[in-house]
């Protein structure tokens, strides 16, 4: 195991399953305390003991962090380690890839702008005063190819992700000075429950492993740089 990010406290939202679950195994393997989050209870304990019998040290938080209120409720349940914190991956995300915008009912639309994009808001104005305090750390905002390319039938996915790259283009800007690095990493399609797949081979698709390397070479790299955007793509078109 590596030590580069022993006694560090990491948190990943949306940590129960796929892409996220790979970045907190991936984090907790090279020696960093992992807080997941999600809004099914029974998916985070099956993910916190996933990582747990490989060696890890996990644990599992209730959030929807889309409320802010419950990201507040997370904010103070971690209080006490705050000065350990030094990662935090806004991974948490839903998709909707079935309808042109003008069929695009406001519920479904509110659903997504609220998790992709006001939930990172809401965990950035939580934990940032802590990295900035613990004297600097990385904030990984998972974004999309579809936050830089143009998504029919996706619409409202795709402006969360575009909104989503311009806030971490800009507090990185703002950061930079603290010692805070954001990073904003935009995979291709990931063989995940939330990507579309059909007509595509899974197998040349991205994967989430994918994600959780380019996650870690972003915290082990060394202090006197970040990579502000990292586009990420299949080697083959599935």
């Amino acid at each position: 195991m590596s030590a580069s990010l022993k006694d560090q406290l990491a948190i990943v939202t949306g940590g129960s399953r796929g892409i996220g679950l790979a970045i907190a195994t991936k984090l907790a393997e090279l020696g960093s305390e992992v807080v997941i989050t999600a809004r099914k209870p029974d998916e985070l304990e099956r993910a916190a003991e996933h990582i747990a019998r490989q060696g890890g040290k996990c644990e599992g938080v209730r959030c929807d962090v889309s409320s802010l209120s419950e990201v507040q409720d997370l904010a103070e349940k971690l209080r006490t380690r705050r000065e350990k914190l030094k990662i935090v991956v806004n991974n948490a995300g839903v998709g909707g890839f079935s309808a042109p915008l003008h069929e695009t009912d406001p519920e479904t639309w509110d659903k997504i702008i609220n998790t992709n994009l006001r939930g990172v808001y809401y965990m950035m104005r939580a934990f940032t005063p802590a990295l900035i305090a613990n004297g600097g750390g990385d904030i990984i905002n998972i974004s999309s190819l579809a936050g830089k390319n143009a998504l029919p039938n996706g619409a409202a996915y795709a402006a969360s992700k575009w909104g989503l790259n311009g806030l971490s283009y800009s507090t990185a800007e703002e950061l930079r000075g603290h010692k805070v690095r954001v990073t904003v990493i935009c995979p291709g399609s990931v063989n995940t429950d939330l990507s579309p797949h059909e007509g595509k081979n899974t197998s040349k698709m991205l994967q989430p492993s994918d994600v959780a390397h380019v996650v870690e070479m972003v915290v082990t790299q060394a202090p006197q740089s970040f990579a502000s955007e990292i586009l990420l793509r299949p080697a083959q078109k599935p």
